[in-house]
């Protein structure tokens, strides 16, 4: 029997902490459960550290990216139709701590658009080259939804690149994925919905509709967010670089590459961020990848959907930096050149 070090990280402050243990064969592990209770996910966090947005070339490719702070360098992936501006909540409580990079993925309006397949093996060589470019070196990695999935084949790939890796509501973690996402397979059907999408009532309409699927309160979704949706439908070739991607990920059965079976040989910690009421990917996809995981952490983020770091930033940020804050402690007692700062690859 292969033992397995899944930690639960006690949180300070006045949140109220669940702790479930469960058991998953002849393995016993355990979950945090961040609840609403002392916290006030609709403030944003008052931090005075200056977020740049800067604009580099990547491979020949255009590409924007938000920078900030100084320290451990830590690398934000956001996912599938959306960009670097979903960590815009985030960004400056973790810039105080770390020095922060969260590029806009090829296909973002603010990126290059080029004739790519966007497949998670072409994000997974941009991400690599981005680094490169930058000379970032062994960092941390935090990704959402299709952001994971780029990170965790990255990890698996390239393992000295990573330091740590953080999933937040990952693709690639199961099959199962809610039926709307199948739906882009229907041939014709959704390049149908693009020319109405670019309209300025489409591209609105478009907005709540993933408002609906990615949040668990679509009312409270924070306006700049709903803004910014809008403006990317409106932006040329952002929908047809979008749907490239989906049906790349998605088959008509449900998610195409599934890493799960592969976390066993990750040697670096983990955390598995999940929003209890995420409706694009279920609980048990996190909670099975935690057993899997040799130095593995489950922290469940109560009444909250695909995106926490957007809907839920504070206890977001309250499982995100015990994490780190874990890691970077036990990271200064190891030898220089093993450590995740700049230029040690």
């Amino acid at each position: 029997m292969r033992d397995f070090a899944c930690d639960c990280y006690w949180l300070t402050g006045q949140a109220r902490l669940s702790v479930s243990a469960y058991t998953y064969g002849a393995q016993e592990w355990s979950v945090l459960l961040l609840t609403k209770e002392g916290y006030r996910d609709d403030q944003a966090q008052r931090v005075n550290v200056a977020v740049e947005e800067q604009n580099i070339e990547v491979d020949g490719l255009p590409i924007r990216y938000l920078s900030a702070g100084e320290g451990p360098p830590l690398v934000l992936l956001h996912g599938a139709g959306d960009n670097s501006l979903d960590w815009r909540s985030v960004m400056p409580t973790l810039a105080a701590t770390h020095r922060v990079y969260a590029p806009d993925l090829p296909g973002s309006p603010d990126s290059a658009k080029p004739a790519a397949d966007y497949s998670p093996a072409y994000f997974k060589r941009f991400v690599a080259s981005f680094i490169d470019y930058l000379n970032i070196g062994r960092a941390t990695y935090v990704g959402n939804s299709l952001g994971g999935l780029i990170a965790l084949r990255l990890a698996l790939s390239e393992p000295a690149r990573v330091a740590a890796l953080v999933l937040v509501d990952s693709a690639g973690l199961g099959h199962a994925i809610n039926p709307t996402f199948t739906s882009v397979n229907v041939p014709g059907l959704s390049e149908a919905a693009i020319p109405f999408w670019r309209t300025s009532i489409g591209a609105y309409q478009r907005a709540l509709g993933r408002t609906a699927l990615l949040f668990a309160h679509p009312t409270s979704v924070p306006r700049e967010w709903l803004a910014e949706q809008c403006r990317l439908a409106l932006s040329p070739g952002y929908l047809e670089a979008h749907l490239t991607a989906l049906r790349v990920l998605v088959s008509p059965l449900g998610q195409r590459d599934v890493l799960v079976d592969h976390l066993s040989s990750l040697k670096i910690p983990t955390l598995v961020v999940w929003g209890t009421r995420d409706r694009v990917f279920p609980e048990s996809h996190a909670r099975r990848a935690v057993t899997c995981l040799q130095e593995g952490s489950l922290a469940l983020i109560s009444d909250c959907g695909h995106m926490p770091h957007v809907e839920c930033p504070d206890r977001f940020l309250a499982a995100l930096n015990a994490f780190l804050l874990r890691r970077d402690n036990v990271d200064r007692w190891r030898p220089e050149e093993t450590r995740g700062y700049p230029g040690q690859v």
